[in-house]
């Protein structure tokens, strides 16, 4: 992929986020969209050899669009300014279907390239079952925490949208509590782009979203109760 055009183009998109602009510059849009799709397409290839629940994942819907839903936003500039794409199995990547863990990349205008998984915001159900699941396979969960590959590449779960006190039912003094009161459950991490040598791109990518795996895995064990028919 044409990397240093891609941020070129996002860095104008910025400073231009209206729609004339943008229809000005849809040929170079269409091409960059292309050549993202090819990069979302070689991720999952990647993903797919350590991760096969994901192998058979269509690029084309794991990709976001760049129009931005401006209906409840104070900010009403139409496109996004970066390309961005979510992989899941069965291409459920929106927490607001089924939930379920994600992996998750965008590319801005800066230069930057910020990738992780988790996730994010999930829905009640999956909140609580990931809850659940933290009490119920705490040594499990402590092993994912202290895994060394995916520590050196994202630290800890990222500590947003945390809750002042314990959800309703769980032990304030449980192990893990301060992992149970958030309300998302990601890691994530942001490197430079390699501008000169794309080629890289790709194998950086799959290589740091291996690290996470383990918490990928640890994820998908946690048990839902069933919903009760209507």
């Amino acid at each position: 992929m044409h990397l240093r055009d891609l941020t070129q183009y996002l860095r104008e998109l910025a400073d231009n986020n209206n729609r004339p602009w943008f229809i000005m510059n849809k040929p170079r849009y269409d091409i960059l969209r292309e050549e993202f799709l090819d990069v979302v397409t070689q991720m999952i290839a990647e993903l797919g050899k350590f991760d096969p629940q994901v192998k058979f994942s269509n690029p084309k819907k794991a990709m976001f669009r760049i129009n931005r839903d401006v209906r409840f936003a104070h900010d009403k500039s139409p496109y996004k300014t970066r390309f961005s794409a979510a992989v899941a199995p069965n291409d459920m990547r929106r927490p607001s279907k089924a939930g379920g863990p994600t992996y998750y990349m965008q590319i801005d205008g800066s230069g930057r390239m910020l990738f992780g998984a988790g996730e994010y915001m999930p829905p009640p159900h999956r909140l609580k079952a990931l809850r659940q699941h933290m009490v119920e396979d705490a040594a499990g969960f402590r092993k994912v925490l202290k895994n060394k590959k995916l520590v050196a590449t994202f630290g800890d779960i990222q500590n947003e949208g945390k809750l002042m006190r314990p959800p309703k039912g769980f032990d304030p003094e449980h192990e893990h509590i301060e992992y149970i009161k958030l309300k998302s459950f990601f890691i994530w991490t942001e490197i430079d782009l390699p501008l000169n040598q794309p080629e890289k791109l790709v194998p950086i990518l799959a290589a740091g979203l291996k690290d996470a795996y383990p918490l990928v895995q640890w994820m998908r064990e946690a048990k839902e109760e069933p919903v009760e028919e209507a």
